[in-house]
């Protein structure tokens, strides 16, 4: 018996093998690049995008190339020849061409507003090509006449007089007479996105209603055309907390017919990827669509090509997570198709937008730039546009503002990250080297101590860090600490002959305390809210929201905002002082927003306002006299609902000595400032200084938040633990729990 069960055994034992070695054999025979092929050997490194399909869309939107190639400007391949872009794009696993159409980007005179000047008739010619190279074709219908973007959803010109009925048949028409126009001359069209970056708006429409049935008009003209065509949705600002759950929900309770929930990121603004991942994950799993990205960009270098000034990178609201380098570009795009691909089955793709926007000519030939840009529409915008968009593209025509995000060089020569659309499937490997160094940026008060680091933090092309000491030049080092206040750089040399720069500022000395919010201690802040009204600042933790550092006291209500941040500070020194403090924000009607200063003899007060995400309005009151040692300086911030904003970096210097012999107006109660008088008297009802609010009025800090169409983060509230009531509670909870100790051990004692 036992013989027979192990001759079984054996045989089973046998079967078993035979099924895993066919197995092997199976996998052995796959082929398919993401399984079996090495990394490549490249000049930059490309980390292999684990679970990529071979359908996945790898798509650029190259709207502008008829207008940079009407403009003389040339593109070449790999080795240096000159060579049709198309060609290059499909050589370097480009498989989808994404284009923009506006209905009519010219004015009266048939000058084009810009941008490419991207009517029907160029984005069929743009077509044509991507067909001809073997590349499918995503349509983008604006429905304007120029750039639409969650700021301007404006009715094209054709368009004024509509009302609501006629926008949806207008629609309706255009697109599908649009496409028909398309496909017959032999566009292989894949793809139709209806609107570009509607998040609140479009076609002039803000009810979501009527938004939705504007939708289903070019929806419905697309699936007539051509069943087989993806209907694409796109919206933008991803970061921002529930904004894709609460549309896509919007999207299906108004039954919105459409296939693909597409969406902008760019990592310097759109928050984490982990983030993207997760918002479009949910969009799909609940609402069983597909998704993807429709634009994303980064930088891969600081330089400016020709003369206009570029959207990225900026000195505030910016976050930059990788080098500003081809190896960082590279990086960025990589990590950009994981996060698709990480959303599973229902994550087609990535368009990279506008990789061949590079410069028409140099900065020093700026005059004829702006020609080629007025003549040809090669530039963002022309100055004929300011007919309709007269605040924008009126006032900041010009140049390409992304040549420094493009993926081809100055020139018009592919750059090495172009090649990451192949290099994702493979993986790519390149010897190593230092990537990016990071500057060192110091500020100081003078008279305080230079001291510069002994080491600087390096990134390698693999995306690994060190830290390699730096040896300063000494020259310049001394003539730093030597000097007055300004600004001073100092050259350092690496160990591997690297270089890195150390800007120093010098500043006079700051007397506000804890003037940007860095440190946990905020209790020399006061915010004051009238009786009645609920807490609508707090310190947030949000770089992209603070001038400097990671902190600011953001503001955000929708039931609208009115607060007071003062601190009064003691000890000054008889003489004149300047006071001055940042601010940024929007959407605030009705304001009234101000910085004052007090003493008890004068009052001063400088008026300001807010114009927009990051862009940092600086108020300043200037000869403050101060005779008795205390002054209170602050910000007054009122407006209507939902305005939102930040303020940042409080200034108080001293200017100069004050003599007792000089015949100022000491006890005067009055000083103008931005054309208004305030004085002491006249602050009955509109007090500043802190001594004259009621303890009822301060109420405590809570947290607020702010959406934006540029940029949308939750902050982190700064933790306020390190006060005496706290270090109070947590000694006499130590003594409390040593006494018990104690007492245990003397019992247990006495019992043995």
């Amino acid at each position: 018996m036992f013989k027979k069960t192990f001759s079984i055994f054996i045989i089973l034992m046998l079967v078993f093998s035979f099924f895993d070695l066919n197995t092997y054999a199976e996998d052995s025979e796959d082929t398919s690049p993401n399984k079996t092929s090495e990394p490549v050997e490249a000049d930059i490194f490309v980390e292999k995008v684990n679970g990529i399909s071979e359908s996945f869309i790898k798509g650029v939107d190259i709207s502008s190339i008829l207008s940079l190639e009407a403009s003389d400007v040339n593109f070449y391949n790999e080795i240096g020849k000159q060579q049709d872009i198309f060609q290059t794009l499909k050589e370097n696993g480009i498989n989808y061409v994404r284009v923009r159409v506006w209905n009519d980007p010219y004015d009266k005179d048939g000058n084009g507003y810009g941008g490419g000047n991207n009517d029907l008739a160029k984005a069929i010619e743009i077509g044509k090509r991507a067909t001809n190279h073997g590349m499918k074709v995503f349509v983008d219908f604006h429905y304007s006449d120029f750039w639409a973007d969650p700021d301007k959803q404006q009715v094209p010109k054709a368009w004024t007089d509509h009302n609501f009925e006629d926008k949806k048949s207008s629609v309706y028409t255009y697109t599908k007479g649009s496409l028909e126009k398309m496909i017959d001359e032999g566009v292989d069209v894949g793809m139709v996105q209806v609107g570009n970056e509607t998040n609140s708006s479009f076609i002039g429409e803000s009810e979501w209603g009527e938004i939705s049935e504007l939708f289903n008009e070019g929806s419905r003209a697309i699936r007539e055309v051509d069943s087989t065509i993806q209907v694409a949705l796109h919206f933008t600002n991803p970061e921002a907390s529930e904004r894709y759950q609460t549309i896509a929900e919007t999207l299906e309770e108004n039954q919105v017919d459409y296939d693909v929930f597409a969406s902008s990121y760019y990592p310097f603004w759109h928050g984490t990827l982990d983030n993207l991942t997760s918002v479009l994950k949910h969009v799909a799993d609940k609402h069983g669509k597909e998704v993807m990205v429709a634009e994303t960009s980064y930088t891969y270098t600081n330089q400016d090509g020709d003369g206009h000034e570029n959207t990225a990178p900026k000195s505030t609201g910016q976050d930059f997570h990788y080098p500003i380098s081809v190896q960082g570009q590279a990086t960025a795009i990589r990590d950009v198709v994981q996060a698709i691909v990480d959303v599973g089955d229902a994550g087609i793709g990535v368009f990279y937008w506008e990789p061949a926007w590079i410069p028409v000519g140099p900065p020093a030939e700026l005059k004829q730039n702006k020609d080629l840009w007025e003549q040809h529409g090669s530039g963002w915008a022309s100055s004929f546009a300011k007919e309709y968009d007269p605040d924008d593209a009126g006032k900041w025509y010009g140049g390409s503002a992304v040549d420094n995000q493009a993926l081809f060089d100055f020139n018009g020569h592919p750059l090495s990250s172009l090649s990451v659309f192949n290099y994702v499937d493979t993986g790519a490997v390149a010897p190593l080297q230092v990537d990016e160094i990071n500057d060192v940026f110091l500020t100081v008060s003078i008279g305080e101590e230079i001291e510069l680091p002994k080491t600087v933090q390096v990134t390698y092309n693999d995306r690994s860090e060190d830290t390699i000491t730096v040896t300063w030049s000494q020259e310049q080092l001394e003539k730093a600490k030597k000097g007055e206040v300004g600004t001073y750089k100092v050259h350092g040399t690496l160990e591997s002959g690297d270089t890195v720069i150390a800007t120093i500022e010098i500043e006079p000395k700051n007397y506000v305390k804890n003037h940007s919010f860095e440190d946990s201690d905020l209790s020399m802040w006061n915010i004051i809210y009238p009786e009645g009204v609920r807490p609508h600042a707090d310190f947030q933790n949000n770089p992209s929201d603070a001038k400097t550092g990671n902190y600011s006291l953001h503001f955000h209500s929708s039931d609208g905002i009115n607060f007071k941040v003062e601190q009064t500070i003691t000890g000054l020194e008889s003489g004149y002082y300047s006071f001055n403090m940042f601010l940024q924000g929007g959407d605030a009607d009705d304001s009234d927003m101000y910085i004052y200063a007090g003493t008890p003899e004068t009052s001063y007060k400088e008026f300001t306002s807010v114009d927009g995400w990051a862009n940092w309005n600086n108020p300043e009151i200037n000869e403050i006299l101060v005779t008795d040692g205390s002054l209170t300086i602050g910000a007054s911030i009122k407006a209507d609902s939902d305005a939102w904003g930040s303020l940042d970096d409080f200034y108080l210097y001293k200017v100069r000595e004050y003599e007792e012999s000089e015949e100022d107006d000491v006890g005067g109660s009055e000083k103008e400032h931005n054309g208004q008088i305030e004085s002491k008297k006249n602050h009955d009802e509109d007090n500043f200084i802190n001594e004259h609010e009621s303890d009822t009025d301060k109420q405590p800090i809570e947290g607020g938040k702010k959406e934006t169409n540029k940029q949308n983060k939750e902050g982190e509230i700064l933790p306020k633990t390190a006060t005496s009531m706290y270090v109070s509670l947590f000694v006499g909870l130590l003594l409390i729990i040593n006494g018990t100790v104690i007492f245990c051990y003397a019992r247990r004692k006495r019992i043995l």
